[in-house]
């Protein structure tokens, strides 16, 4: 990881500052604020406004409720304050993004995904197993099908895809698609917001809303 960051250190130090406006980081299937805390600094130093989504760990529905309604609440909060929100998700976090834009695109100024697998069937992945236990929820349900459509269909905000071929657990090409500015990066799943590539991505897509 050192090493990787010596690599990309003038990359780093050469990205844009804030241009303005609140962001919230939402995490990864069953992560919490925590796991995003690299990204968080990394934020705050550029000058942004940065909040978790105060959610406690990602399950799913049973975090932001059947419709999202508990995750907008928290947009909408911070919105009240700072104007809409840039949403940066992982993994199922981006999915979850893409969702509160789609029903609330007035609280939310951007999307930004990472490693979302958003694009495609939910079996396309390694961890769809996991997904219907941690959520409860079954990928063929009704309810699961109606809301995976509405995510994947083209967002009424602006939006940036960060994906990977060696990714590992999600199959790359449905982490984007040609409704978004989709950014390639090296890299496996786990973890993948801790890499200075990404973090890098991040700000150049928030500087340009």
């Amino acid at each position: 990881m050192l090493a990787t960051w010596w690599r990309h250190r003038a990359r780093v130090r050469g990205v844009p500052a804030a241009s303005g406006g609140a962001v919230m980081l939402l995490p990864g299937m069953f992560n919490s604020d925590r796991s995003n805390f690299l990204l968080r600094r990394f934020l705050r130093r550029l000058g942004y406004r940065v909040e978790g989504w105060g959610l406690g760990r990602n399950l799913g529905v049973r975090s932001v409720g059947p419709d999202a309604e508990r995750l907008i609440a928290r947009v909408e909060a911070l919105a009240a304050e700072a104007g809409p929100v840039a949403l940066v998700g992982v993994s199922l976090g981006g999915m979850l993004a893409r969702l509160v834009a789609h029903r609330r695109p007035d609280l939310v100024r951007q999307v930004v995904t990472i490693s979302s697998p958003f694009a495609g069937s939910g079996r396309a992945t390694n961890v769809w197993r996991a997904f219907e236990i941690v959520t409860g929820e079954r990928l063929d349900s009704p309810a699961v099908v109606e809301r995976a459509a509405l995510i994947a269909s083209p967002l009424p905000v602006p939006a940036t895809a960060i994906w990977s071929r060696t990714d590992g657990l999600v199959a790359g090409e449905i982490c984007r698609d040609e409704h978004c500015d989709a950014v390639e990066v090296r890299s496996s799943h786990l973890w993948v917001q801790l890499k200075p590539e990404v973090l890098i991505v991040v700000a150049q897509a928030l500087s340009c809303r």
